[in-house]
């Protein structure tokens, strides 16, 4: 498809933050090093990110109310952690943040979570079931439980329930989307969220990708997979959605953020925000949210406000 290749490339090399890269406010050895590992994801390149932004300052969770492993359904890893302003509040747009882990492994992570209540917002990290013993759709509908016990504690919690925006980053996004752009997942109410965030997604599954990983959530049979594959369902979703990759995002992380934006701007007849992070890589990029290098936490924040 010439003309969804050339809008992709389009979509690239205009997107306004193209050609900044905040990550020079960090410590000089962190972007020299990111950009010496390359665009690569491995256990070495985790490890090693981590290393570099865990000998930063921690960012503080004082003046936060924090309620972790709250429980939103039957399983152990049916588990969510509620980070919020500790000063009374109520009707806070809530940001739900969905791990990546490459569908077999991962946490909750609260660091988004964290900075969002540090920003006046209800943040919620959640984590799910995992591959293979639980294949698809099972992220997803985890996803979609954990939505509706948030919708159904929203008061509770300070949030509004009309202002749900669902954040999923890797694996995460792939969970994330799928429940959010394919009807046959949701209640019969919708998927009962406000917005969509979704950063360096697998979004589209094919029988070219042979990675055992992948093939553990989606199975191995490939008449199975454009259903199974969010990519599949974007044209039956009008919800808002902000995307954004990393430089150093392996291919196969990196383009389906520029492949669903393309599909977006066909469907709208305008085109979605997409932010690709200069000189960051797949965990990076959400590392430095809330450090010197703000400039992911900054566009959320904006999507959030604007998205009603």
């Amino acid at each position: 498809m010439p003309r969804a290749i050339a809008l992709a490339a389009a979509l690239f090399v205009s997107s306004p933050l193209a050609a900044q890269a905040q990550i020079e406010r960090l410590p000089a050895e962190i972007g020299a090093r990111i950009a010496a590992m390359g665009p690569r994801f491995d256990a070495d390149v985790l490890r090693e990110t981590g290393a570099l932004f865990a000998a930063l300052p921690a960012p503080s969770t004082d003046g936060l109310r924090v309620s972790e492993n709250q429980s939103y359904g039957p399983d152990p890893r049916h588990r969510l952690s509620v980070y919020s302003p500790a000063q009374e509040g109520s009707s806070r747009p809530i940001l739900v943040f969905v791990h990546g882990g490459g569908f077999v492994r991962g946490d909750i992570a609260p660091n988004v979570a964290a900075y969002a209540a540090r920003n006046g917002l209800v943040g919620i990290a959640m984590t799910y079931r995992l591959a293979p013993q639980n294949p698809w759709p099972a992220g997803a509908q985890d996803v979609g439980r954990a939505i509706a016990w948030i919708r159904e504690n929203a008061a509770r919690l300070g949030g509004d329930p009309a202002r749900i925006i669902l954040f999923g980053h890797s694996a995460g996004a792939t969970h994330a989307a799928g429940y959010a752009l394919d009807p046959a997942l949701h209640p019969a109410g919708g998927p009962g969220i406000a917005g969509l965030i979704l950063g360096s997604g697998f979004l589209k599954m094919t029988e070219a990708d042979k990675a055992p990983n992948n093939l553990a959530y989606f199975g191995t049979d490939p008449a199975t997979y454009a259903t199974r594959s969010p990519m599949t369902h974007l044209a039956q979703s009008r919800l808002p959605v902000l995307l954004f990759n990393a430089q150093y995002d392996p291919a196969f992380l990196g383009a389906p953020t520029l492949e669903m934006a393309t599909g977006i701007c066909w469907r709208d007849g305008h085109c979605p925000r997409v932010v690709t992070l200069r000189g960051h890589n797949h965990v990076s990029e959400l590392y430095a949210v809330g450090t010197a290098d703000d400039e992911l936490g900054q566009e959320i924040l904006r999507f959030v406000r604007e998205t009603r």
